[in-house]
């Protein structure tokens, strides 16, 4: 199986023509009777290899980090970004295997971050909420400063969202040092950074609207971070999680749902549906129990959402071209809704 990276990369090197890889794209739509764009590829396997270069990857990453950290909490961290950078030279950078470079990018990541946390406990693990917040803005910074350099190397689309992800941490934390009262406020800031970052997605997604390029697969990582930044603080503010779920929440979180159901079909991304489904199975699990039917509740609540994911999976594209035509001409910079990609 090939993935559009591939493709891509193939008409860069002169392998296939671009006007070849645009048949080849059309071929794909017609047999399966819907657009390219909205099959929201993403380049994740090339075969079972990467599965196999993963664990065993992840087996030395974990030997690594525990030798390592038997002389010192620090060196366990530094030993784990080393190891890491220095396996992408040969599985991102020549073999560009797919899925050991998403996991050597966040190993690199996590092991920078890893190194000043284990240096910090060693040293005093009983500082102040400030102080604390004050050094995980600092942690944070020099993982999204990783992310960078990574980026800068490698172009592991994922990068780009981990980035966005640790800038978000910074933010947070750096509110926390200035204000340690913001604590009580965190969904909120949450919020803003996850709107933030789904701008950023929609920046990228945007400058490809056909998906033809690695920019896709980058966009389609930042949506994924922005989804759960978005879904989660909304839901918590509610309360849907609390113990007694009245009816009214319930029906504020359905209504949220179908408002993410009509961006996701609008931006032609899933990843806010997915992200906001444990909230709404509660929500709805509330509602029936609500009732009378306590035994059967979980079960008559994910058949229902289930049923309702399965028809929009099956009129997808019907449905988001219904939508688009709604949003006028902000519809025409969206991925497009024919059948078939345009020359």
């Amino acid at each position: 199986m090939y993935s559009e990276s591939d493709i891509d990369n193939a008409v860069a090197a002169g392998a296939i023509s671009r006007d070849t890889a645009l048949a080849l794209r059309n071929h794909v739509a017609r047999a399966r009777l819907a657009p390219a764009v909205d099959e929201e590829h993403f380049r994740l396997l090339n075969g079972f290899n990467d599965i196999f270069v993963t664990i065993a990857i992840a087996l030395l990453l974990v030997a690594v980090a525990q030798i390592g950290a038997s002389v010192t909490e620090a060196l366990g961290g530094v030993a784990v970004a080393g190891t890491s950078w220095l396996l992408a030279e040969y599985f991102t950078r020549q073999r560009r295997m797919a899925l050991p470079s998403i996991a050597l990018l966040l190993a690199f990541v996590g092991g920078v971050a890893a190194a000043p946390i284990g240096l910090m406990v060693s040293i005093d693990p009983t500082l102040s909420d400030r102080a604390s917040a004050g050094i995980a803005a600092a942690i944070a910074l020099a993982s999204a400063g990783a992310a960078w350099l990574h980026w800068r190397r490698f172009a592991v689309p994922i990068t780009v969202a981990a980035g966005a992800v640790a800038a978000v941490a910074v933010i947070a934390a750096l509110a926390l040092t200035a204000v340690p009262a913001a604590k009580d406020a965190i969904y909120p800031i949450l919020l803003v950074a996850g709107i933030g970052v789904f701008a950023l997605a929609m920046r990228w997604d945007m400058s490809d609207p056909t998906r033809e390029t690695r920019r896709a697969d980058i966009a389609f990582w930042l949506h994924l971070a922005a989804a759960p930044l978005i879904a989660h603080p909304v839901f918590q503010m509610l309360g849907v999680l609390d113990a007694d779920v009245g009816i009214g929440t319930a029906i504020v979180v359905v209504a949220l749902y179908l408002v993410f159901a009509f961006v996701a079909l609008a931006v032609d991304r899933r990843a806010l549906l997915v992200s906001s489904l444990a909230y709404v199975l509660v929500a709805l699990y509330a509602v029936i129990r609500s009732a009378g039917a306590v035994d059967l509740g979980v079960a008559i609540a994910a058949l229902i959402i289930g049923s309702a994911l399965l028809v929009l999976s099956a009129f997808w594209h019907p449905m988001r071209r219904r939508v688009v035509a709604t949003l006028g001409h902000f519809g025409d910079r969206l991925p497009p809704v024919q059948t078939v990609l345009a020359a």
